[in-house]
């Protein structure tokens, strides 16, 4: 099903697509408004400034919802159909030498685990060599980590990589001093000194993984498709080991195939991109994606925090196509292991969004880029506008009640009934039209998964690899009840998030959390979800005096809040995701058949943290440790610090208190910016490397003592040195 690069980018067969799938959005979304205004006009014969406010809140978000309906709904059809040949993956006749030129991989990291990251390169690394394809590709590690364990081990863990696979001269590691605009930032940094070697530039995140034959592929489809300035694959969510991650994962698995097919008929070479395990062709991008810096200050101005959807949009104002190539494997990552970790993370994307605010007018973008735009800042702003909705729908109902008097009965159908001059299935009119908004809206919502669940079920073969098809509908039927509970408490967050962001509150830039210790404790648990129990607890009563029956109607969103500690507790815990794993449920592909990259980035990682058993008094400063301690971690880091121009008497001065204070008092007597000050200082590691071995043990902080006694224990083997 071969389809050439002339054919894919057809403009009437692309702007029929979306004249198809935009209509029925909107037919879907002019009958349920119909619906809504009729039931709430009459009422009142009128409809009143409350009941506006409630009909356009209704509009934008009801919008949204048959949005992701009909993204559905399409990629449905398409997989019944056995496919889309409007795919950029079919540009490619299979058995075709593919078209290669020079690429740079280029991962940024800022402190982050460095075992994590070094193996997940070495497991990218060889899975290209044996490709055979390797000498098209050089490797980039970019660091922006100002933490000083951060600085040594990554350095080291550098040279030790190279030394294993051969890779001086394909593998680079490059120091950013000034942490000017974070990730996007440093990748500009990357294109301004080396991005004109490099024809096409594949971006990953620090917890990716691609295979070999994945970028292969990725490169093949730019050489194919000149026209194509970012192609975009769909990353699989993989190693969670919480409930709430294995949760997160199997959700990604088992729907992301019809939205993603359902994405491609309507984007097509309008796509967007996400910011990692894509491919982008360099020239183009330096040229047209320089971000632009926003008016006003942080967090509404200042620099563009979410780039990647502002970077799709300038690439195709240039003409430049944007693809999604959601049918590629191969291409994975990692997702945070808590709901409060995940929280964090759409704290940050939440204002980096809510920016692109000031860009759904800009001079040039496409149609459909404004859409995404606007579809990154619905994202979040559409929880607040929802709990307005529900606010204002509780003070509607408290006027119906008071409006016709409590005695009629503890159900709206008496209030409805007032007012019924018609019957549907003998119930009066109002009634069977709300009941009718109510069940349109629970399809729309829920028709995904369980179409999804029915396409698997189909495919034998796919139903195993999720375990089986009890354990996939049990596991189904399990993350449907979750997402239940999740989802007002997700709604909450956002709400927040979106009010501090119009408030002025920026967020600062921390390292993501991955993975590790087992989930959420209960001090930050009580911290975090204390006001969602209280708001829950207050709506409640609300509800349950204006009528029992609307609070028993709100009564799965209450229980959300209400019970979000031991909610957020329990899906934290490793012990319960490792339990539902062996119970067979939120079984993944990848888990049942992992891929031989996944196989062995995880059999590399058991041996490193194997290794890993500094003292606890030393672990605080074991990268400092090893710079000054031992010789060849010394030379290392002395060789790559850049040549500095003669410094002031002053400046020597400084650091030569630094010095005799790191000796005599160990670094817990130096802050943070010392400690880096002096990594960064050649002319101080070399003498702190000559003078800790050269003086007498009772000139030396006790700290020191057992750092030296303890020397070969700590220094053994390097995190990164496995030869897998």
């Amino acid at each position: 099903m071969t389809t050439t690069s002339h054919e894919l980018n057809d403009p009437r067969k692309i702007a029929r697509r979306r004249r198809v799938f935009f209509t029925l959005v909107f037919m879907i979304t002019g009958a349920a408004t119909w619906l809504m205004a009729d039931l709430l006009w009459r009422f009142d014969g009128r409809l009143a400034p409350l009941e506006c406010a409630m009909l356009v809140l209704f509009v934008i978000l009801f919008a949204q919802i048959a949005l992701g309906f009909v993204t559905a709904l399409t990629g449905f059809f398409i997989s019944i159909r056995g496919g889309d040949r409007r795919q950029i993956a079919n540009t490619i006749a299979p058995g075709e030498p593919p078209q290669l030129a020079g690429t740079a991989i280029v991962m940024p990291v800022f402190n982050e685990d460095v075992s994590r990251v070094f193996e997940g390169l070495r497991v990218v690394f060889r899975s290209l060599q044996e490709t055979g394809r390797l000498e098209h590709f050089d490797f980039f590690i970019l660091s922006d980590s100002n933490q000083p364990n951060q600085l040594v081990q990554e350095e080291v863990a550098w040279v030790e990589l190279c030394k294993q696979v051969g890779g001086f001269g394909k593998i680079f590691y490059r120091k950013r001093r000034q942490q000017i605009n974070k990730k996007a930032g440093n990748v500009a940094d990357f294109l301004r000194r080396w991005g004109r070697k490099y024809r096409y530039m594949v971006v990953l995140d620090a917890d990716s993984i691609m295979s070999g034959d994945a970028l292969v592929k990725l490169v093949a489809m730019m050489g194919k498709n000149p026209g194509a300035g970012i192609i975009q694959t769909a990353p699989r969510l993989v190693n969670g080991e919480t409930l709430y991650a294995r949760l997160q994962q199997f959700a990604n698995r088992l729907y992301s195939p019809l939205f993603l097919a359902g994405l491609n008929f309507w984007q097509q070479d309008t796509g967007n991109y996400w910011g990692h395990n894509a491919v982008i062709r360099v020239q183009p991008f330096i040229e047209h994606c320089g971000l632009p810096e926003l008016p006003g200050r942080e967090p509404f101005g200042g620099r563009i925090l979410s780039h990647d959807f502002v970077e799709a949009a300038l690439m195709r104002k240039a003409g430049w196509q944007v693809w999604l190539a959601g049918d590629i494997e191969g291409t994975y990552e990692e997702g945070p292991p808590t709901l409060i970790d995940s929280a964090k993370r759409d704290r940050r994307w939440c204002q980096g969004n809510m920016q692109h605010s000031w860009l759904l007018l800009a001079k040039g973008f496409r149609p459909v880029n404004r859409l995404h735009l606007l579809m990154g800042v619905m994202a979040y702003v559409s929880s607040p506008l929802w709990l307005l909705f529900m606010m204002l729908g509780t003070v509607y109902a408290f006027g119906v009640a008071n409006s016709h008097g409590r005695s009629m009965g503890e159900s709206f159908a008496g209030a409805l009934a007032a007012h019924g001059d018609a019957s549907v299935f003998g119930m009066p009119m109002q009634a069977a039209e709300a009941f009718a908004l109510f069940l349109l809206t629970m399809v729309m919502l829920f028709a995904s998964k369980f179409m999804s669940v029915f396409l698997t079920l189909k495919n034998r073969d796919a139903a195993e690899s999720f375990g089986g098809r009890k354990n996939l509908v049990a596991s189904t039927l399990l993350e449907v009840a979750l997402s239940v509970f999740l989802a007002p408490v997700n709604m909450l967050f956002h709400s927040k998030f979106v009010v501090c962001t119009l408030l002025g509150k920026g967020v600062s830039w921390v390292t993501q959390k991955r993975g590790g210790d087992d989930g959420t404790d209960w001090r930050e648990a009580i911290i975090t979800h204390a006001p969602h129990i209280a708001f829950g607890l207050a709506w409640g009563a609300l509800a349950f005096y204006i009528r029992p029956v609307f609070f028993w109607w709100l009564s799965p969103v209450l229980a959300g809040m209400v019970f979000s500690i031991p909610i957020s507790i329990g899906l934290g815990k490793l012990r319960f995701g490792r339990a539902a794993a062996e119970a067979g449920l939120f079984l993944t592909p990848e888990e049942t058949r992992p891929p031989y990259e996944l196989r062995r980035l995880r059999l590399n990682l058991e041996e490193c943290y194997k290794q890993m058993r500094p003292l606890d008094v030393l672990r605080a400063d074991h990268g400092l440790l090893q710079a000054v301690l031992d010789p060849y971690v010394n030379a290392v880091h002395v060789s790559m610090l850049r040549q500095k121009e003669t410094s002031s008497e002053e400046a020597r001065e400084y650091f030569a208190r630094l010095r005799e204070r790191l000796l005599f008092e160990g670094p817990g007597g130096l802050a943070q910016k010392e400690k880096v000050g002096l990594l960064y200082d050649a002319e101080s590691m070399i003498w702190l490397h000559r003078e800790l071995w050269r003086r007498p043990a009772r000139d030396l902080a006790e700290w020191w003592r057992l750092a030296v006694r303890q020397y070969n224990v700590l220094t053994t083997t390097p995190v990164t040195a496995l030869y897998r």
